[in-house]
């Protein structure tokens, strides 16, 4: 038995639906803008781009319908429903066409983003990290395994803040579908079990204020509401 100086960190995990065991979670990356609706609102041409990652780290995790704690630093907090895939094998260098056997199954998530901190980056050449990776900004649901509901290529997504919709769009839009997604990604870093893969979010990004309730769908996943706290 390893004899650590401190406590290690606790494992981050997932709900599986419909069972007690949970989904350990290694690694998370997200798509930039792989919905052609959005790049077109943040100001970039969706024609002219390969797919980009940038990451966050495993405990920015808000799981389930846990509230969303408003992050320090911003005043523009906001929102943007995706479909999370949740890696059960790994690999380098992964074909497309077998990219789907690295899948273990898929989440209803929501890629939160402070704003203002983002576009002073974007403004300045920096990175991206404190404006996507700072706590809490990873929300995600129960991941449903792929045994449960095969590999969604289409259907609608959207999100509503406190009954007002906001985002709508349908997973076949994404720029890079989720084998090409999985194959770029792979060519960057070796990919293991554990991993949580963002894809991408349709137009319609927004603010969000304290006490606002969110809700997103995804055909065949079901609901996933929370709350801004306080």
């Amino acid at each position: 038995m390893t004899d650590y100086v401190i406590s290690p960190p606790v494992v981050p995990s997932l709900p599986v639906a419909g069972s007690q065991a949970r989904f350990p979670v290694r690694r998370i990356f997200c798509v930039g803008r792989n919905y052609a609706d959005h790049a077109r609102e943040m100001g970039h041409d969706p024609d002219r781009e390969p797919p980009f990652f940038f990451d966050k780290p495993a405990d920015a995790l808000v799981v389930g319908e846990a509230d969303i704690p408003y992050p320090t630093l911003t005043d523009r907090l906001e929102h943007e429903a995706e479909l999370v895939v949740a890696l059960g094998k790994g690999g380098r260098d992964i074909e497309p066409a077998s990219a789907l056997d690295l899948v273990w199954g898929y989440a209803i998530g929501n890629d939160l983003t402070r704003r203002d901190i983002q576009a002073e980056a974007k403004k300045l050449g920096r990175p991206w990290t404190m404006a996507k990776g700072f706590d809490g900004s990873a929300v995600c649901g129960p991941i449903h395994p792929v045994s449960e509901i095969g590999h969604p290529a289409k259907g609608a997504i959207a999100l509503s803040v406190n009954g007002t919709v906001r985002q709508t769009g349908d997973l076949s839009q994404m720029i890079w579908a989720v084998p090409d997604v999985i194959a770029a990604l792979s060519q960057f870093v070796e990919l293991r079990p554990g991993d949580l893969i963002y894809s991408g979010t349709p137009a319609g990004v927004g603010g969000l204020e304290r006490g606002d309730v969110v809700e997103i769908s995804i055909e065949g996943l079901g609901k996933l509401t929370n709350r801004v706290s306080a």
